[in-house]
């Protein structure tokens, strides 16, 4: 969870705005502008608390005056700055916040802050102070003290309790005491009558008292992620309650009277243990269900095992990103078909686990050689948590039914590398989905992968046998006294076919054994020489072989290097194998061929048969040729491809084949009067970035257009592919090369955008008659949606906007009204369906998420995507805005 996340909404609700100034300091000379107006915002880098102190012995007079400070409490020097903070007696905003330093794994690291001065509570003005990220397992005693406290930030620390007299903070607005450890709350709490916004999710409270009834000026209550099994009736006096999340507890039942709250507009009850709810509150809209035992006695006969022992199931929707374990465990579906089993115990406390699936980055994702991926990569945290007992995973994967003689596997990362899992593969009966199944006793990344079969075994002092079991002729003998101490050895083999051999080398004669590969955990070579077994080229047996002929060859463990070893080694040949000894591992491969020099065509072999023979293609939308799909396919699957799009899109011939290595890098760039949106975070200096991964969809669906006034006339442009981060030693005629800047073009494929007749989408003002309210659709912490950016998303409905219409919940009466109402034109259906849904959903948090699921029922992937674009760059320079005022 990303720090900043916790005070997003704090400029709004103190009504700061920027008037804390845009100035970061970034040394004492900068302190004049940094001071100017009494105003100073001191950013968080690891050496802010030194920069303090110096301006604070240097220019004290004006220090004092400061209103707005900002520290990060990861910095050495916090105890020192934090005896003089009280001298600053006109501070209205502090934040000291942890969570700046990262960890291996990237997890947030919380800062040292374990009290405050006695003296911070003369600090009269003080209205806003965030402690969120840090080792706090008491409420300072100083800040009940503080007279003008209205926002209170303690969220990411370790607080088990708050005192007894927290209910003294009578200013208070905005409290978050997010993901501490809380049991129970003070009956003071209920003396808190101005507070508006109360966010205790993610502790352990196990019950309310009656006086939380109390807080009449309520209006957003959060106490998801507890250990709740009963909430007061009390709740019912919350007369100015809008939004109630209870989701991730353990309720058995609800007071019906929830459902009188005249302000509610969401009530979230997903994820309990409720079996019946009251009438009134099943049948109202605003109230969500999902993943309770509503209507069940007892477990079905059809309950897997799980849920007959009386386990919890929690089902996760897409905007979910976390759910709560407790002691007694749970099974949890993710809305992407990921599946967890906590068994009982497995965590002693309530745990909050955060979870995302993500498009694998190759710079933290790297795969072996002749490594497949066959999912996305899924985040679980926190970071290296560890369980009482294993906690399994059931991952989706891409069926590789193309890679023989291969086994999956689940791949996690520990921190400093990769490592892979005892896998058992199972296939849903229903679905007939494949799904890798693993169990493990700590969370960080997982991802699915197809690799070479790998056989190991310990090699003891004693010696042992190791053999393939892709191809059992191929043994490994390890003699008594090959080592001190037991070590492990693993063996893998790529089988390469005659026809591979021939149409790579262009010689028919060319023969060659497996490829094995044998590695071991240990950095010492064997004591003694170890004996390995392997079969002859095809073709080739004791009886006909021409030694001349036969070349032993040793690769580095990279493949980037091959050395003929035949004159250095003893070769022993039987009817079918050649026997030879080695002290230590790597790749070895037998060549039976007539050229003298093959250590650069091995070489050249190895590194084709990493690669993939694949097209491009580019398809047009037919109803709107300025949706543009851009897709990277194996060779094998673009005739299936082109069918399954052939009724909507239709386009030129795919490109010629290419040739790319798994988890390559290329981009597609728009050219000769056709151009994107560069406002994309996958576009780099106006090219679309793209991954390459066999077996997962390299597809984007872009909405080009033409920089310059066509006057009626169509434009004929074209899409060019390019290679981007190119591996190293890639063989020259794996590309087709232009000269000078564009060396790594790849292919070009023709796009026309046919002439079109003057509409709103060439020039976007309000139409007459039809006028565009202003509005902001979402939220702060879920992004907004603006006027402009529903006229961005309108112009790309087309023809589908019934469709759309339907699935975002407006009725058939509705859009046949909408229909009639703009007859003969088109914009006006698609404006008036759009804008009519927006302003009946403009209080609805999640009217965002709700457009999404639309576009995407509706076949509308590339709207989707460009939807959920918008919201994350809306969201990161909301942060970056927050950032520069220091909250």
């Amino acid at each position: 969870l990303d720090p900043v996340d916790e005070t997003q909404k704090m400029a709004e609700l103190l009504g700061l705005g920027d008037k804390c100034g845009e100035g970061a300091l970034g040394a004492p000379s900068l302190a004049g502008s940094c001071l100017a107006d009494n105003r100073l915002n001191l950013d968080v880098y690891p050496e802010g608390c030194c920069r303090f102190l110096q301006l604070f012995k240097g220019r004290r007079g004006e220090v004092v005056q400061v209103e707005f400070l900002r520290l990060s409490s990861n910095d050495c020097l916090l105890g020192t700055t934090l005896s003089i903070l009280p001298h600053l007696k006109h501070l209205k905003s502090l934040v000291l916040k942890g969570g700046h330093a990262r960890d291996e794994f990237g997890s947030c690291q919380h800062g040292s802050l374990t009290s405050l001065p006695p003296d911070i509570g003369n600090l009269r003005c003080l209205t806003h102070l965030d402690l969120s990220f840090n080792s706090l397992s008491t409420l300072p005693s100083c800040i009940l003290h503080l007279p003008s406290l209205r926002v209170l930030l303690v969220s990411h620390n370790s607080l088990v309790a708050l005192p007894e007299d927290f209910g003294s903070l009578s200013k208070l607005t905005f409290f978050s005491a997010m993901k501490n450890q809380l049991k129970d709350l003070p009956q003071s709490i209920g003396e808190l009558a101005v507070l508006q916004d109360l966010d205790l999710s993610e502790n352990g409270l196990e019950f309310l008292p009656e006086e939380v009834g109390n807080l009449h000026s309520c209006t957003e209550l959060d106490l998801s992620g507890n250990c709740l099994s009963s909430i007061p009736d009390s709740l019912a006096n919350l007369k100015s309650l809008r939004r109630l999340h209870l989701h991730s507890n353990l309720l058995v039942t609800v007071p019906a009277s929830l459902a009188s709250l005249p302000n509610l507009s969401r009530l979230d009850l997903q994820n309990n243990c409720l079996r019946a709810v009251p009438p009134e509150i099943q049948t109202s809209p605003f109230v969500r269900l999902r993943g309770n035992p509503l209507g069940e006695t007892e477990p079905s006969p059809q309950a897997d095992e799980s849920r007959a022992g009386g386990l919890r199931r929690l089902f996760l929707t897409s905007g979910e990103d976390s759910f709560t374990v407790t002691s007694e465990g749970c099974k949890v579906v993710l809305a992407c078909g990921i599946h967890f089993y906590f068994p009982p115990g497995a965590a002693s406390d309530p745990l909050r686990i955060y979870f995302r699936t993500l498009a694998p980055d190759p710079q933290w994702v790297k795969l072996r050689h002749h490594d497949v991926l066959l999912s996305r990569a899924l985040e679980l945290q926190p970071h290296g948590v560890k369980f009482q007992q294993e906690v399994q995973i059931w991952m989706p994967y891409a069926s590789p039914q193309t890679l023989h003689q291969r086994e999956v596997v689940v791949r996690t990362f520990s921190g400093q590398s990769w490592s892979d899992l005892r896998t058992r593969l199972e296939q849903k009966r229903k679905s007939k989905k494949h799904v890798a199944h693993c169990s493990v006793l700590h969370f960080s990344w997982f991802l699915v992968v197809s690799r070479l079969v790998q056989n190991e075994c310990k090699v003891p002092t004693e010696g042992t046998l190791l053999f393939s079991s892709v191809d059992p002729n191929i043994k490994v003998t390890f003699p008594p006294g090959v080592t001190e101490e037991t070590r492990s050895v693993k063996l893998q083999v790529l089988p390469v076919s005659a026809e591979e051999i021939e149409e790579i080398t262009a010689d028919a004669g060319c023969r060659v054994s497996p490829l094995l590969c044998l590695s071991q955990d240990s950095l010492v070579d064997f004591l003694r020489p170890v004996r390995i077994q392997l079969p002859l080229p095809p073709g080739v047996t004791g009886l006909n072989l021409d030694q001349s002929r036969l070349h032993l060859l040793h690769g580095d463990l990279e493949g980037q290097t091959w050395d003929d070893i035949t004159s250095q080694v003893v070769l022993e040949f039987t009817h079918l194998y050649a026997v030879f000894e080695v002290t230590h591992f790597s790749w070895y491969w037998l060549w039976y061929t007539t050229k003298t020099y093959i250590g650069g065509i091995a070489k050249k072999v190895y590194e084709r048969l990493r690669m993939y023979q694949v097209n491009f293609i580019a398809l047009q939308r037919k109803k709107d040729p300025e949706q543009v799909l851009l897709q990277c396919v194996p060779k094998h699957k673009v005739d299936p491809v082109l069918k399954k799009l052939q009724d909507r899109y239709r386009g030129p011939e795919p490109s010629d084949m290419v040739e790319m290595f798994e988890g390559e890098q290329f981009f597609a760039a728009f050219e000769r009067g056709i151009s994107i949106d560069m406002d994309r975070p996958d576009c780099v200096d106006g090219r679309l970035s793209f991954i390459f991964y066999s077996h997962l969809k390299n597809m984007k669906e872009i909405y080009v257009t033409s920089p310059v006034d066509r006057k009626g006339q169509a434009v004929k442009g074209q899409v060019s592919f390019y290679r981007g981060a190119v591996p190293e030693s890639i063989p020259e005629d794996a590309s087709r090369r232009r000269k000078g800047p564009d060396s790594l073009w790849l292919a070009t494929l023709p796009i026309k955008l046919p002439r079109l007749k003057p509409r709103w989408r060439e020039n976007p003002c309000p139409l007459n008659g039809f006028s565009f309210p202003p509005l902001n659709l979402g939220n702060a912490e879920t992004g907004y949606l603006t006027q402009a950016n529903l006229l961005s998303i309108a112009r790309r409905v087309g023809a589908d906007w019934q469709t759309i219409g339907l699935n975002l919940g407006l009725t058939y009466q509705q859009i046949e009204r909408i229909g009639y109402n703009n007859r003969e034109d088109l914009d006006k259906q698609i404006l008036d369906m759009l804008f009519s849904w927006a302003q009946q959903n403009l209080e609805d948090p999640d009217c965002v998420s709700k457009l999404i699921t639309a576009m995407k029922e509706s076949g509308r992937q590339d709207i989707a995507d460009e939807v959920e674009t918008i919201i994350e760059l809306g969201r990161q320079k909301y942060r970056e805005s927050i950032r520069r005022v220091g909250l």
